[in-house]
């Protein structure tokens, strides 16, 4: 080791900047301990203290404001994963990059990697041992091409890197739907009535990373979702079901690493997926597996080809760990619901809860299909009786009984009910049928409008495929909070409608309230 890095010590200083998932430190030019020009050559460096270590990308800087002399400033990831109090003395020396990078390096150049390869990399990357350039560059080399072996081995070491759920049941079911369908909130139907009927379902969900809403992220509407792993097995327990947030039980953890740099690279081949929806399942501990794959022409699949070849790929990962994998495909050419937006959505899941008569009548009849095949798992429902089963608790109200029953249990939702205080409604400019709804561009624009932050945010819609409209009728409203979002979303709505009549895009006026 250089001689001046026997005395790099420097005290811990906490600097509010999110760098996403990557550990980032910020050193002096001036510091007394370390010499800053020696660090230049190394994009990594290493904190140590006793046992404790976290690799992390150098930044220098001129600003005490960031680090004095005598400090290292950690950015938010890096001081909560550290987790040492301000002013603690850390260690700090060039690291050496992670073996498994190797790797990485023989993947881009074409070799397959074995189960121990792969192994590697994915447990450097739960520990984010990755820089977000080194994330990037193992998804392009899988990318390119990955065998069964690999997507096995994939698979298989992201579901052990984190937490592992076991279940006393024999039968736990759980769906998953691969997403890209606006307000398509069906899990938040399909659980209270699973679990109303007795079934375990334990169901943990994922936050919009590029959609205006998640699962979590609407859940947490109604209720609580940052629960852990204890308490979520008491929920459980005594509810049949909850609605939580994967991420904070730490479930397939590398998952969540790869999906941060996958999306904004718009990588999104069907191994990875496959691999993302698998290993979560996996382990969160579920027998039984549904896997809704909507099809259209702005979903993610776009063609009942490609959905074949996803169902396959999904049936051979779940016959090699044991599970039983249902793989449905459903109509993914517009938006299911009337609300995209984590509140408006919310309300859907209610209405159709509560059996309201102005329910949106496509994600009732969806959530009953799928909480059919659910309970067709249960060995005591005779073959073909699940959807009457199912309607049956909906209808009663058992379903709604339930699912009022894991709201208590996971604890009240913090979060605000009200919508946007501003909107907009975008008209159609001329007479005619809907033919075609971008479920892509609407998306977009829920986003714009400030949803999932803002979970009063979003659009709802007036009119669905096969909809007569006249001219000036709304096709949908778009709510916001601040004026920017306001005239951004304004903008993007009076550009793109997202919306087809009689074969041409309707072209609209809007009228802000």
């Amino acid at each position: 080791m250089h001689p001046d890095l026997s005395r790099s010590q420097l005290k811990i200083r906490r600097v509010h900047l999110d760098t996403g998932r990557e550990n980032v430190i910020v050193i002096s030019r001036r510091s007394k301990a370390l010499r800053a020009d020696i660090f230049r050559g190394f994009s990594r460096v290493e904190l140590r203290l006793d046992d404790k270590s976290m690799l992390a990308t150098l930044l220098i800087t001129d600003d005490n404001a960031l680090a004095a002399q005598d400090e290292i400033g950690l950015s938010e990831p890096a001081f909560h994963r550290f987790a040492k109090p301000v002013g603690t003395l850390v260690t700090v020396a060039p690291a050496a990059p992670p073996e498994s990078l190797e790797a990485v390096r023989a993947k881009i150049r074409g070799r397959t990697l074995d189960k121990t390869e792969i192994g590697a990399i994915i447990n450097d990357l739960a520990h984010f041992r990755y820089s977000d350039m080194e994330i990037a560059a193992f998804l392009i080399g899988s990318a390119s091409f990955i065998t069964s072996d690999e997507l096995l081995a994939l698979t298989g070491a992201m579901a052990q890197a984190g937490t592992q759920l076991v279940w006393p049941d024999p039968i736990v079911v759980d769906k998953h739907c691969i997403g890209g369908i606006p307000g398509n909130r069906t899990s938040m139907v399909v659980v209270p009535i699973v679990a109303a009927h007795g079934l375990p379902i334990p169901k943990t969900s994922s936050r919009a990373i590029t959609s205006p809403a998640g699962t979590a992220d609407t859940m947490e509407v109604l209720a609580r979702v940052n629960v852990g792993v204890e308490e979520m097995k008491s929920i459980v327990s005594s509810c049949n079901g909850c609605l939580i947030w994967g991420g904070h039980v730490n479930l397939s953890p590398a998952d969540d690493v790869l999906i941060s740099v996958e999306r904004p690279l718009s990588l999104d081949t069907r191994e990875q997926m496959v691999a993302s929806i698998m290993s979560k399942k996996i382990a969160a501990g579920s027998t039984h597996l549904l896997i809704d794959i909507p099809v259209g022409p702005t979903a993610k699949v776009t063609t009942a080809t490609e959905a074949m070849r996803l169902r396959k790929l999904f049936e051979f990962v779940g016959d090699r760990f044991g599970r039983t994998v249902e793989v449905i495909t459903t109509d993914g050419r517009q938006p299911i619901g009337n609300g995209i937006g984590p509140v408006l959505e919310a309300n859907d899941v209610m209405a159709v809860l509560g059996n309201d008569k102005d329910a949106p009548r496509d994600l009732r009849e969806k959530s009953l299909r799928l909480a059919a095949n659910l309970l067709e798992y249960d060995p005591k429902l005779r073959g073909g009786a699940g959807y009457a089963r199912a309607h049956e608790l909906l209808e009663s109200g058992a379903a709604l009984k339930q699912m009022q029953k894991i709201i208590d249990a996971q604890g009240p939702s913090k979060c605000s009910t009200e919508l946007g205080p501003s909107s907009f409604d975008v008209k159609a400019e001329h007479d005619g049928v809907v033919s075609a709804i971008d479920c892509l561009r609407l998306n977009r624009l829920a986003r714009t409008a400030g949803a999932p932050l803002d979970k009063g945010a979003g659009i709802r819609l007036f009119k669905k495929i096969g909809d007569r409209v006249e001219q000036g009728e709304p096709l949908y409203r778009v709510y916001t909070f601040d004026g920017p979002e306001h005239d951004l979303a304004a903008s993007a709505a009076l550009q793109e409608t997202g919306y087809v009549l009689n074969g041409h895009d309707a072209l609209q006026v809007r009228t802000p309230s």
